[in-house]
């Protein structure tokens, strides 16, 4: 009997070149649009968590006299420099809880202090005033946004404040969470006055 030796035929380079390239063309498409649906999924939650942390701020006005709550953010508390033309307000600012602390009780999960986008910050936003918020600034300071203090303190109420539609109250800590590192292509999560989220 005669033996019979079959030859399997392989790729060749340049087979697996142009299969490679093909895989490549097709991850580059796809990956940005993958990006771009994680990180719209990351705004919504976090315009969830405002629009939740505006309920809470709602109930404790309708506790305390119509009044918004009596407290800072890690800005103010940390860096208080920035109200040196206000000394009145600044003198307040060491015996002022934070906004968090004050209104945890009307919250049912600490974790809407959350931003699923905060990445941290090295400086206060357009500020250039060192603030290290590291990894996030919800594990630094228990809360990813930030707080109009001076709300806080002229003891305003939602009905008091100029345009409640258009006053911003608490945002996100940084606009590179949603949008670029250049200004203009910032973007912010914010609860307004009367209490609407809005991405701006």
């Amino acid at each position: 009997g005669r033996s019979v030796t079959r030859r399997r035929r392989a790729f060749t380079l340049i087979e697996l070149l142009v299969v490679i390239a093909i895989i490549a063309v097709l991850a580059a498409i796809i990956f940005p649009v993958f990006a771009r649906a994680r990180e719209k999924a990351r705004s919504t939650t976090c315009a969830s968590n405002l629009k939740q942390l505006g309920l809470a701020m709602n109930m404790y006005c309708t506790d305390y006299d119509g009044r918004f709550p009596w407290g800072v953010d890690p800005a103010d508390r940390l860096t208080p420099q920035i109200w040196n033309g206000y000394p009145q307000w600044q003198a307040q600012i060491p015996y002022m809880p934070y906004l968090h602390e004050v209104v945890d009780p009307y919250v049912k999960n600490k974790q809407i202090w959350a931003c699923p986008s905060d990445d941290g910050y090295d400086v206060l936003e357009d500020s250039g005033i060192p603030l290290i918020a590291h990894p996030t600034s919800y594990v630094a300071f228990g809360t990813s946004y930030m707080w109009r203090t001076e709300i806080a303190f002229q003891g305003a109420m939602p009905e008091t404040l100029p345009d409640p539609v258009r006053v911003n109250v608490l945002f996100d800590g940084h606009g590179k969470w949603h949008g670029g590192n250049g200004f203009n292509e910032r973007r912010w999560n914010i609860l307004f006055g009367d209490f609407h989220v809005k991405n701006v």
